[in-house]
């Protein structure tokens, strides 16, 4: 009680305490008992506003403003608050467009909840982790034919400047579901620095396909405050958390666009005066990313869970640079479109050769999905190579120098891209569509 008491006297008092302005950061000095991640107020003449404190190095301490630093200057004072940054959580959050700091983004009402949850939660315990196992269906052929997304997983889609990441996350959205009777299923999609036009094509898509009473929106736009983009991310797995282990759900999260999440992890990194580490991107960025990807998963005599997809474009379609490296070690595979199937006119444009589903042989086969799942995926791979490689190689000798078996897979190979893999936005394949196609292409290369 005393403890409170003097939080309270405290939260009473305005420092004049600013010695520096960087960016989206304020440094203070002089102010008593200020606690790592606490929320601070930062008061100017005509409006407060919120900042969180980021790190403390003996009497300076780092604080992030969320709704920036313009204004602000070293006349302006500061007050603790005593709490840290929580969201409030509650069924009636299904439905709803909210912003990158939880707020109505569609001009509805804010939520209110007596449960408020701290937004950095925690990773999942190894200990407490249930193995990830059963069936998620997107209706698109080469995801759950050949790269099975599983509950609990964590599977990021690879994509570029240019190629249609963003509908193939709509397409997600709309058509995943969950196969047994009785279970329940939600989506969390977390935009992370798109566009307004981006985000009203969500929005009109989502509503439009009759889907949005299942799903929950956050959007940080590109004009948004830096510290947004950290914000989106966890909100949407704090509200997933909620969904999946209070309300016993299962909960697919999509994270777009993680690069822009990784940008501004930068900016604060660089405003904070950091040694900077690969590509100019903050050491710590394989932990923070950690922090995110890892609060998905399932939990031991939980009956809910958290799949989650983060999406990524790459710089230069360069697998190898820092952010989908650090990702790959992160997460269990990787989803990656191609600019080659693009520029044929293929959507989804996934290759599904460097592409990978480690957990995929869980979730699948007998009383998931079908028996033989397996085995004509892994026909289908051999022959899709094959095929791969007999384009490869008519490119040199041409076509009529290829030997029969060579001809017949590169015929496979085309017809497995253009009715396979080739897949319009809106149409949903299910699974027993989708191995009977396979197992009908795979007839082309048997002997007659």
């Amino acid at each position: 009680m005393a403890d409170e008491e003097e939080r309270a006297s405290l939260s009473k008092i305005e420092y004049k305490a600013i010695t520096a302005i960087r960016g989206p950061l304020i440094f203070i000095e002089g102010v008593p008992n200020v606690g790592l991640g606490e929320l601070v107020r930062v008061h100017l003449d005509d409006e407060v506003r919120t900042g969180q404190v980021l790190e403390i190095q003996e009497q300076i301490s780092i604080v992030q403003v969320l709704e920036g630093t313009s204004g602000i200057s070293r006349d302006s004072t500061v007050s603790l608050t005593g709490e840290t940054l929580k969201l409030p959580v509650s069924s009636e959050m299904m439905g709803r467009v909210l912003d990158g700091r939880g707020r109505p983004f569609d001009g509805g009402i804010p939520i209110k909840s007596s449960i408020e949850m701290e937004i950095t939660g925690t990773p999942l315990n190894p200990v407490a982790r249930a193995y990830p196992h059963d069936f998620i269906e997107t209706g698109i052929s080469s995801l759950d034919g050949l790269l099975s997304v599983v509950r609990g997983q964590k599977l990021p889609i690879f994509s570029g400047g240019g190629l249609p990441h963003i509908e193939l996350a709509a397409q997600i959205v709309r058509q995943s579901r969950v196969l047994q009777d009785g279970e329940e299923f939600g989506v969390i999609l977390s935009t992370i620095g798109i566009t307004q036009e981006e985000a009203s094509f969500f929005i009109r898509d989502l509503r439009e396909a009759g889907v949005m009473s299942r799903t929950v929106m956050f959007v940080n736009l590109a004009n948004d405050p830096t510290i947004e983009r950290l914000l989106s991310p966890r909100l949407a797995l704090t509200t997933a958390e909620y969904f999946a282990y209070q309300k016993q759900q299962h909960i697919l999260v999509l994270l777009l666009d993680m690069t822009n999440y990784c940008e501004a992890l930068r900016e604060i990194s660089m405003a904070r005066g950091e040694i900077p580490g690969r590509g100019g991107y903050p050491g710590y960025m394989y932990t923070d990313l950690a922090s995110i990807y890892e609060r998905a998963g399932r939990i031991v005599d939980k009956k809910g869970s958290i799949t989650l997809i983060p999406i990524l474009t790459m710089p230069d379609y360069d697998i190898t640079h820092p952010i989908p490296d650090v990702t790959g070690f992160i997460t269990e595979g990787q989803i990656v479109l191609s600019q080659d199937l693009s520029l044929k006119g293929i959507y989804p444009p996934i290759d599904i050769l460097p592409s990978l589903s480690r957990l995929m042989k869980d979730g699948v086969g007998e009383g998931r999905t079908r028996a033989d799942h397996m085995d004509v995926a892994s026909d289908i791979y051999a022959a899709y190579s094959t095929g791969r490689n007999a384009m490869d190689l008519a490119l040199v000798i041409g076509e009529n120098a290829l030997a029969e078996e060579e001809r017949r897979h590169l015929q496979f190979a085309r017809e497995f891209e253009s009715k396979f893999i080739m897949q319009e936005k809106h149409l949903h394949r299910d699974i027993e569509e989708t191995m009977n196609l396979g197992m009908e292409l795979l007839k082309m290369i048997q002997k007659g």
